[in-house]
């Protein structure tokens, strides 16, 4: 019988690298200066241990987590200590009591990893994705019956969700994950968590300015055709980012409004664009006009990288990256299934998922960077 093995990449020595990482010091020096009274309990460095522990080995509850870490000597090694289950319900509720300090650890993460990352942000990809919630969002207690008066998890809602390989789309209870993904690394650099009813599109402002705040140059944003609403045009043009969306079938695309300038000699060509006056030139292709040239204002038909440009075309070919990204989430890292009621503790999953998941992309980025020195 074949004896079952751990990925190398998810060894006790890398739970030690994370934990000795200066921004989680930082948090696990913090979380232990909360600790003035009460029992002695764990230190904060064996509970970020355990935290670490649950996203590494795609563990979905703390139960498996506290026994895996019983068992292993190793882990146990590492983390200085074997906590159960019920220290870290209370470790999760006291991070969600104090989540500034979680965000200012993330924040310097991904601040790090963006200086020790040239160029990483310039080109950024948004979506949002679905996280089905861990309870039973029907109306009525059975087919027909009475309506349901009480909900597992009251905070989750229904949304809509596109259809993948191996289901179909269509409504689904829970909640979503918005992202900004850097389509280099395929990395989130930004995220929010909501309840699965909200807009997409309500949430580009604050993930760009959530990359910016965290050292981004954000010079592109690519979404897909369910952004394609002026509202999202007007943030990024205020933000001075250019957007590459496709366009959806308005009736002003159906009567040909978004194509360029024309006239006897054929179809204009596309001539750079003008960030400071929003607008792209256009030349006759045959110089016989007079004007040969003219600018065109940028709006949501005419943005600032035209369409028809290949530059366009091979930015959205980068759209793909927040979708491997969310993939990777969720079934690498442990973002699914979700065992956890409540939107504060959904969003606090999610950060202690993305911690690990940031927080081993810069381990090896320093590891790169000694190698190459």
């Amino acid at each position: 019988m074949a004896e079952a093995k751990v990925h190398a990449a998810r060894d006790a020595e890398q739970v030690r690298r994370l934990l000795d990482l200066p921004e989680v010091t930082v948090l696990v020096r913090q979380m232990d200066a909360l600790r003035w009274t009460g029992r002695t309990g764990y230190g904060a460095r064996a509970m970020v241990g355990m935290a670490l522990v649950k996203s590494l080995y795609c563990i979905p509850v703390w139960t498996r987590v506290a026994a895996l870490v019983r068992d292993h000597a190793a882990l146990r090694d590492v983390i200085g200590a074997a906590p159960s289950e019920w220290a870290c319900y209370r470790f999760a509720r006291r991070l969600r009591e104090h989540h500034d300090l979680l965000a200012d650890c993330l924040d310097a993460v991904v601040a790090r990893l963006a200086a020790e990352t040239p160029g990483m942000g310039d080109r950024l990809a948004i979506d949002g994705s679905d996280l089905p919630a861990y309870g039973n969002g029907q109306r009525h207690l059975f087919n027909h019956g009475p309506l349901r008066e009480r909900f597992a998890d009251p905070d989750a809602s229904w949304g809509h969700r596109s259809s993948v390989g191996t289901r179909k789309g269509g409504g689904f209870y829970g909640f979503k994950v918005h992202a900004a993904v850097d389509t280099a690394t395929e990395l989130p650099v930004a995220w929010t968590v909501t309840t699965a009813r909200e807009s997409e599109t309500g949430h580009v402002a604050g993930l760009i300015d959530s990359a910016r705040r965290r050292g981004m140059a954000v010079g592109t944003c690519t979404l897909d055709k369910g952004y394609d609403v002026a509202p999202v045009y007007a943030t990024l043009a205020e933000r001075d980012v250019r957007p590459v969306i496709p366009l959806r079938m308005t009736g002003r695309v159906v009567r040909g409004l978004d194509k360029p300038p024309s006239c006897e000699h054929g179809e204009w060509r596309f001539a750079g664009a003008d960030a400071k006056r929003q607008a792209t030139k256009w030349r006759c292709p045959t110089a016989g006009c007079a004007p040969a040239s003219r600018w065109v204002k940028a709006d949501r038909l005419h943005p600032l990288i035209p369409r028809e440009t290949a530059r366009y075309k091979a930015l959205y070919r980068e759209r793909t990256a927040v979708e491997r990204g969310f993939g990777r989430l969720k079934n690498e890292w442990g973002a699914l299934p979700l065992r956890v009621r409540g939107l504060d503790r959904v969003r606090l999953h999610v950060d202690l998922t993305m911690l690990t998941c940031l927080g081993t992309a810069l381990d090896r980025a320093g590891a790169a960077r000694k190698l190459a020195a």
